[in-house]
């Protein structure tokens, strides 16, 4: 199977069994998204989508958690991963976006990166789930799925060049979906330490390359 082949055959399996794939987060505007992203790092969307309806019941937006301390974010993320640096970054974002963007989150990737605690993942995240742009968010999930399955090759070894690979390959329509069915594909299948290979319908045509690949 070529990798072109390998591509047509994983997407449209995909596209049949998971027409309609989204962020797990729970959010209500693009701050709201833009916050609970920057939280998920190195972290469950379980855990997030408790901790963030208190959080956003108090800053509902980036006016309101421009206005705390990183200290006063800290009591309602401090069950999350990195609570200290990720409340820093959360106020220190929130007032860049006041004051450099009129309190709107800007929709570009060079603006987004600009914002505390924001890389391209996070940006791309927020391009393609809130302004439905194509753009290849690679997180741990993704850049797993995507070397085990051979859909990078070997020296894509950043999220960097495996999210160039990706859209080289994939359907730029498809972009944005693919993101998900990789991430959902790698949290409840193809998950790090046990992968469930006997009860995924892509084992088959799957070379199981999971050497090195316990992210």
């Amino acid at each position: 199977m070529t990798k072109k082949e390998r591509y047509a055959y994983i997407l449209d399996y995909f596209r049949k069994n998971m027409p309609v794939a989204t962020t797990e987060l729970q959010f209500a505007s693009a701050f709201q998204l833009l916050c609970a992203t920057l939280l998920s790092a190195q972290c469950t969307d379980k855990r997030i989508n408790q901790v963030t309806p208190a959080l956003f019941a108090r800053y509902p937006s980036a006016r309101e958690m421009a206005l705390a301390e990183p200290e006063d974010v800290l009591e309602f993320v401090k069950s999350v991963s990195y609570p200290n640096s990720k409340a820093k970054h959360l106020v220190e974002m929130s007032r860049m976006l006041v004051s450099d963007f009129g309190g709107e989150v800007p929709d570009n990737l060079d603006d987004l990166t600009k914002l505390p605690g924001v890389g391209r993942k996070t940006a791309n995240v927020m391009q393609a789930v809130w302004f439905g742009k194509s753009t290849m968010a690679v997180d741990t999930h993704v850049y797993r799925v995507s070397h085990r399955m051979g859909l990078v090759s070997k020296t894509a070894n950043t999220p960097y060049k495996v999210e160039q690979e990706l859209i080289k390959y994939i359907p730029e329509e498809d972009v944005p979906n693919a993101h998900h069915w990789l991430l959902l594909h790698g949290r409840y299948v193809c998950t790090s330490r046990a992968p469930h290979c006997s009860k995924c319908e892509l084992n088959d045509i799957c070379p199981k390359l999971l050497e090195d690949s316990k992210l």
